[in-house]
């Protein structure tokens, strides 16, 4: 309970109620167990059914898997066999499963971790999560999409040049190395989070805010996407493991040194991709998404950048040309967009300075967006 507490001091943005946390608090409970020991399933099948006697529970369950994808069968298997995990009954409390990113190391692997979960629990049981989805201003893409007549009509390849999206994270490893060493940049950050972010920039207009409409809206730009070539490999992506540094004046080890990691380590701790999107949309325009570990700051971020006007009047000079406008959706840590539009300096000559739009939500609504 302690060590919660710090985490709740410490990344909260609106101040710890003690009220509340005292609340909260004592209906914390920790139970140590291994995911492939079977008596620890019925360790915490006892301790819960005891809890749920205590505070006079329904018996409602559900079951979070922060896990790495090695683990959820095991887990599932363990959950069935003890149990814990019973198939979808009107009669009797529910029971559902979380599934937190990433799921599989690759398609088989997925399809055998979906093939095992799905026959401990109903496809009706199972929440497999992106917690990005969560973020206000991630929620927001598609309410500046599709609330405001401004922009949908220039939402194409022909007034936009390119969309950047980056997750950028000081911290390196830490104590995450078991888990990074298996699943790497790629896989821990790209196929969800970053895809979650390009799939609500690019998606169609859903017909309507209905789950499983927005969800197949999203699948549609997935299906769109060019696949990467082999010939196309170096061109198309980077791959690399951070090195010794600083981060914020300390000093950091490189990625192949953090405690826990083989020095001949091959995962990758910072991806670049190069994207394209093959539908009438967004035909031609590069999709550029990075992410990395002990970068210079930590940020999230969607940049749009538009086309250049045409080099007349303005922008007549070449070896001079104008700044892009660019509309930047910012994720964290400062929630908010801005939009790069070109003014003029006052005084008699016609000069031209890029000046910024600025929305923060903390600003406009008085507080900060809760954390996802």
């Amino acid at each position: 309970r302690g060590g919660l507490r710090e985490g709740v001091v410490k990344y909260p943005r609106q101040g710890l109620d003690e009220g509340k946390w005292a609340e909260f608090e004592r209906r914390l409970f920790y139970q140590a167990g291994a995911i492939d020991d079977p008596k620890s399933y019925k360790e915490i099948k006892l301790r819960l059914e005891k809890i749920e006697a205590d505070l006079k529970l329904p018996g409602h369950r559900i079951f979070y898997l922060a896990i790495p994808p090695s683990s959820f069968a095991p887990a599932c298997e363990g959950l069935q066999h003890s149990g814990l995990a019973h198939p979808p009954d009107s009669s009797r409390p529910f029971c559902r499963v979380i599934m937190e990113k990433p799921i599989g190391r690759d398609l088989q692997s997925a399809r055998d971790i979906n093939a095992i979960v799905g026959k401990v629990f109903d496809e009706s049981q199972i929440f497999r999560i992106d917690h990005y989805l969560g973020k206000e201003t991630v929620q927001n893409i598609m309410v500046l999409r599709f609330a405001n007549s401004i922009f949908e009509p220039i939402w194409n390849s022909k007034s936009i040049d390119h969309v950047q999206i980056t997750v950028s994270e000081a911290e390196g490893v830490g104590t995450r190395a078991a888990y990074y060493e298996e699943t790497g940049a790629l896989r821990d950050m790209v196929q969800n989070h970053l895809l979650q972010l390009l799939c609500l920039v690019a998606m169609e207009p859903p017909y309507s805010l209905d789950p499983d409409v927005v969800r197949d809206a999203r699948i549609d730009v997935l299906r769109c996407l060019r696949p990467i070539a082999g010939k196309d490999v170096e061109r198309f992506t980077v791959r690399a493991p951070y090195t010794h540094g600083k981060v914020h004046g300390v000093e950091v080890p490189g990625y192949r040194h953090e405690p826990g990691i083989h020095p001949d380590s091959a995962t990758e701790t910072y991806v670049a991709l190069k994207l394209l999107i093959e539908d009438w949309r967004w035909a031609g325009v590069p999709f550029y998404l990075r992410t990395g570990k002990a970068m210079l700051k930590r940020a999230t971020e969607v940049a749009v950048q538009f086309r250049d006007i045409p080099q007349i009047l303005f922008n007549a000079k070449p070896a001079i040309p104008l700044a892009p406008n660019v509309l930047n959706l910012r994720i964290q840590p400062e929630e908010g967009m801005s939009l790069r539009i070109i003014s003029k300096v006052p005084g008699s000559k016609a000069r031209t300075h890029p000046v910024e739009m600025n929305f923060k939500y903390g600003d406009t609504f008085g507080a900060p967006s809760p954390e996802a």
